[in-house]
């Protein structure tokens, strides 16, 4: 850990160590309740990436890992709920439209919690949601497969893709409306406490004011590349709390040593990539690096897991909870590109 002193770091630690890790057994049972997002909102974490002159704190990359990180690995279900948030504000504040003065200030406060709606974008040729101009606005017509956060959000950032292969980004209120049905809340092996539902979308229209971009496909697929070929933080957030329970034991504390040499060198090398002037650059090495973090959480959780011995089968066990985490965050974010070089790893 390297940005210990910068506030929103030990903002982030005091929430984690105060709140989240302990109650993530029974969030992860209960589900993520309001009084969590409510203290994320306070603690200015969900400022974090936002310009200062609209409330935010304009945190260098580093802080911003180190934070997924220590929230990723208190409370996974947390963590991802107001992760979701971070874009919709990069975004808004890249834009010169007229949205980004009516929702990038109450957002970069914590006012309003924002989720995302745009995974399914990445599945193209294939369009789940289609983008029609109409009546000066946009019509939305399709399924969102995946929408977290579902009654903690206040917006969404919703995207649907056009005739001509364009990408309409714009941001909706995240409730029941004509033209937006959720479905029931998803029962999951990991995170359903993240309040995850499908959306369907059926003439859900929204003013030309909504929008804060459009852009080809082909450049959103550019501009998207880097998010999904990186290691995540919450990857190392989640292996690093699994080491914390092996320091527990004594006769694991070979195993977690061992194990959390491996971490700090992978972890080194992935961040250093992440901060390449280039985003693009040195794909093939960022891919090996991410799927060899996942090696490492899945062997610290597994490591965990056989320390805790029976105990482990619990519901309530916090390496079974860890694990079931890990499992989630292989998949999280999945595109075509990561999983053909995740499956080729494995495959040796």
């Amino acid at each position: 850990m390297t940005t210990a002193a910068h506030p929103l770091v030990t903002r982030a630690r005091l929430l984690a160590d105060g709140l989240l890790a302990p109650n993530a057994e029974r969030v992860d049972q209960e589900g993520v309740p309001a009084t969590h997002i409510e203290a994320v909102r306070r603690s200015g974490l969900l400022g974090l990436s936002a310009p200062k002159e609209y409330g935010g704190a304009a945190a260098p990359a580093a802080v911003a890992r180190e934070t997924a990180e220590i929230l990723a690995g208190a409370c996974c279900s947390t963590w991802f709920v107001q992760t979701q948030h971070h874009t919709p504000v990069k975004l808004l504040a890249a834009s010169d439209r007229p949205v980004r003065e009516r929702l990038l200030r109450p957002l970069a406060s914590g006012e309003l919690l924002a989720g995302i709606a745009f995974a399914h974008v990445r599945a193209f040729p294939r369009v789940p949601v289609r983008a029609v101009p109409e009546r000066g606005g946009w019509r939305f017509d399709g399924t969102v497969p995946w929408y977290t956060g579902w009654g903690l959000n206040d917006v969404m950032l919703l995207a649907g893709v056009t005739d001509e292969a364009e990408v309409v980004f714009a941001f909706a209120e995240a409730r029941e409306q004509p033209g937006l049905r959720p479905s029931p809340p998803m029962r999951l092996a990991a995170l359903t406490a993240a309040r995850t539902v499908s959306l369907r979308l059926d003439g859900l229209w929204l003013p030309g004011e909504a929008v804060v971009q459009r852009t080809p496909h082909e450049r959103f697929e550019v501009l998207d590349r880097p998010r999904n070929t990186n290691a995540s933080p919450a990857v190392f957030g989640v292996a690093y709390a699994a080491l914390a329970l092996l320091d527990g034991v004594p006769e694991a504390a070979d195993t977690a040593r061992a194990l959390r040499g491996r971490l700090d060198d992978v972890r080194e090398r992935a961040y250093a990539l992440w901060d390449h002037p280039v985003p693009h650059a040195r794909v093939e090495e960022r891919l090996a690096l991410k799927t060899r973090s996942y090696d490492l959480m899945r062997t610290a959780t597994t490591a965990a897991i056989v320390a805790g011995g029976g105990r482990s089968l619990d519901l309530g066990s916090r390496a079974q909870r860890l694990a079931r985490e890990g499992m989630f965050l292989l998949v999280q974010g999945q595109t075509a590109e990561v999983r053909r070089a995740h499956l080729g790893h494995l495959a040796g």
